[in-house]
C-alpha cells in the first residue's frame, strides 16, 4: 500500500488538519542511507513532518526544505519536499550508535540535541525564498514543528510524528499529523484539541493497531465533525539527474576540471539523497571542458 497525506477541515470552518502515512517513505530512506535505528527515527519523523509541511503549500511548483541542526551525535539532518509532499533527505551520521530513553524508546531527543536551529525553508516561486528558523525545544523534531509554526508562522498549531522500528530494524509503521486553528477560531478549541491530542497517545501506537487516517484525524481533534478531502499518494522521489551533476561540476571551473581530466581516472559522484551514483571518465570531463 503506498503513502498517503489526507487533509480534512473541521465543518465549522475554525480547524484544518493533515496526516500521513510515511511508513514506506521512511523504509526507502533507511534502505538508501543505511541508518541505525536512533537515525532511522529522526530523519523519518523529518521526512515525515517535511512531506506534510510541502503538501500544506498552495504553490504548485513550489517546495519546502526542512533542515535541523541540533549539536547532537546525528549532526545535520536535511529534507526536501516538493509541493505534493513526495519528500527526500539525509542525516549526517546515519550509523549512530543506539541511543534509548528506556528499552524498545528510541531517545530522538538526545540524539538530534537541542543546542541548533530547526530552519525551514519555503520555495514560494518569487525572487527570494522564505526561511523561517527558531530554536530546537527538545530535539523530538514534533515538538520542534510545532514551535516553528507557532512561533515563525503565528500559527496556533499542533504537530505530532512517530516512526516505530522493528527488531530487524525495517521501518514497521511512521507517520503523523498537524492541526492548525485559523483566525478567529475560539479559544476553548485549544482545550478540545489539546485533550483530544492527549487521549490519542503516541501516533505510533494508533497506527500500529490499524487506524485510518480518517480516524487518527478524528481522534486528535476529540471528535469533531470534520469534512475530508481526496488523499494524496506521495512517496520518497529524488530529482537528481546526470543533467544536475554536470552542471555541479562545471561550477567548479575550468582550472579544477583540468585537474580532474588530468588524474585520469573515472569520478564517481553519488547523490546525497538516493542511492544513485553518476560515473564521469576523463573523456567526459574533457567534453564539459569543451562546452566551456
Amino acid at each position: 500500500m503506498s503513502d498517503m497525506i489526507l487533509r480534512a477541515m473541521t465543518t465549522d470552518g475554525w480547524v484544518k488538519a493533515v496526516a500521513i502515512n510515511s511508513k514506506a517513505i521512511v523504509e526507502r530512506a533507511r534502505t538508501i542511507h543505511n541508518t541505525t535505528p536512533t537515525a532511522t527515527a529522526a530523519l523519518g519523523r523529518a521526512l515525515t513532518a517535511c512531506s506534510m509541511l510541502g503538501n500544506m503549500q498552495k504553490i504548485e511548483n513550489g517546495s519546502v526544505t526542512l533542515q535541523i541542526k541540533g549539536g547532537g551525535p546525528l549532526g545535520t539532518i536535511l529534507t526536501v519536499s516538493d509541493a505534493t509532499g513526495n519528500v527526500r533527505g539525509y542525516v549526517q551520521n546515519p550509523h549512530i550508535t543506539l541511543l534509548e530513553k528506556y528499552a524498545g524508546k528510541l531517545d530522538v531527543g538526545a540524539a538530534v540535541g537541542t543546542d541548533g536551529m530547526l530552519t525551514v525553508i519555503r520555495d514560494l516561486q518569487m525572487k527570494e525564498p522564505y526561511v523561517g528558523s527558531v530554536e530546537l525545544v527538545t530535539g523530538e523534531i514534533g515538538d520542534d514543528v510545532t514551535a516553528y509554526l507557532v512561533q515563525s508562522e503565528q500559527c496556533p498549531s499542533a504537530c505530532g510524528l512517530g516512526v516505530l522500528v522493528d527488531r530487524d530494524h525495517s521501518v514497521r509503521c511512521a507517520g503523523g499529523f498537524i492541526l492548525q486553528l485559523l483566525p478567529g477560531a475560539p479559544e476553548e478549541l485549544i482545550d478540545r484539541l489539546e485533550q483530544g491530542i492527549a487521549a490519542a497517545g503516541s501516533v505510533t501506537a494508533m497506527l500500529d493497531k490499524g487506524m485510518s487516517l480518517e480516524d487518527l484525524l478524528k481522534t486528535v481533534t476529540g471528535g469533531m465533525e470534520l469534512e475530508f478531502f481526496e488523499p494524496t499518494p506521495v512517496e520518497y522521489r529524488c530529482y537528481c539527474s546526470r543533467e544536475r551533476v554536470e552542471a555541479a561540476l562545471i561550477s567548479l571551473g575550468k582550472a579544477e576540471l583540468n585537474e580532474i581530466a588530468a588524474e585520469g581516472k573515472v569520478q564517481e559522484i553519488g547523490c546525497q539523497f538516493c542511492d544513485t551514483v553518476y560515473k564521469f571518465t576523463p573523456e567526459d570531463v574533457r567534453t564539459l571542458l569543451a562546452g566551456l
